[in-house]
């Protein structure tokens, strides 16, 4: 049976449906996730946050995969153990925030590539989430006042296509050096319509047609049209683009946005209760993480 190709202008339509009814979760049929854990261990005193100052953010390290070791269910030394947690079993706690309810231990935790002393925050997003636009103010006012010792790490999604597109997007305006352009991309596919009305998706069907939406948005933001294509498919944007589905693949993302604290512990807004209160989570468990290598565990 011959198959009779969408055209242009109704492909863009199901597209911006499909970015607004499924944009922040994989598809159904895809496996759970191996790599969290909720467990349940003893509690320790809350870390005392430290002062804050201010740091950039930083491109991707480039993960292992994940190790398939599953830990016995309900022994918290085992999730412990591969979460590389101390012997003792202590895991960050409070009055405030509780593993396996607010936060999932990681096991086996995965390796960072930050300097001694620091403490990787990841976030994986998508610029076409709903959900990640509405947390990217708290991340950006969080980054002005984070400690100086949580580095930033931020890796787009690579479940599909459209994903992938806003990904190379992404990885683009880092080579051009305008990050200050992420946030317009942002506003961009979650605010403006064109006076059809059509919501802009900066996608299409098609790689070449994908290029030139992008470019003619890029040029209308201050980036020539030649440098845009050729920082586009650069090698340093292809292998950022590798990176992004290695650590994807890594932490084995259902959703986004989706945030790892060095490797060991994940959470997300609903586990928080909500965009502040999940910054006020990533600070405490970045502060009970430095603290805990500082004092050799």
């Amino acid at each position: 049976m011959t198959r009779i190709p969408l055209p242009p202008k109704l492909f863009i339509l199901c597209a911006a449906l499909v970015l607004a009814l499924c944009a922040c979760s994989r598809q159904s049929e895809s496996p759970p996730p191996a790599a969290a854990a909720p467990p349940s261990a003893a509690q320790s005193p809350q870390a005392t946050p430290a002062t804050a100052d201010t740091s950039q953010q930083t491109s991707p390290p480039a993960t292992a995969a994940a190790a398939s070791a599953q830990p016995t269910d309900g022994d918290s030394s085992s999730l412990e153990h591969l979460a590389g947690l101390p012997a003792a079993g202590a895991l960050p706690s409070s009055s405030e925030w509780k593993p396996g309810v607010n936060y999932s231990v990681i096991a086996p935790a995965q390796p960072t590539t930050v300097a001694p002393g620091k403490v990787e925050v990841l976030e994986v997003f998508w610029l076409g989430c709903p959900h990640c636009f509405a947390l990217e103010p708290y991340i950006r006012q969080w980054l002005k006042s984070k400690p100086s010792y949580v580095q930033f790490v931020r890796v787009p999604i690579m479940w599909d296509p459209m994903h992938q597109a806003h990904a190379r997007l992404y990885y683009t305006l880092e080579a051009l050096g305008r990050d200050d352009l992420v946030e317009k991309a942002f506003a961009y596919l979650h605010e403006l319509e064109d006076q059809t009305g059509t919501e802009a998706v900066l996608f299409s069907n098609d790689k070449d047609e994908t290029l030139k939406e992008q470019q003619a948005w890029a040029v209308q933001n201050g980036i020539k049209a030649d440098a845009f294509a050729n920082a586009y498919n650069s090698f340093f944007v292809n292998t950022q683009m590798q990176q992004a589905q290695e650590i994807d693949d890594t932490y084995q993302v259902q959703s986004v946005p989706f945030i790892a604290v060095d490797g060991k512990f994940s959470t997300d807004v609903g586990k928080a209760g909500g965009e502040n209160q999940l910054i006020s989570l990533i600070s405490f468990l970045a502060a009970w993480q430095h603290e805990h290598t500082q004092n050799g565990g």
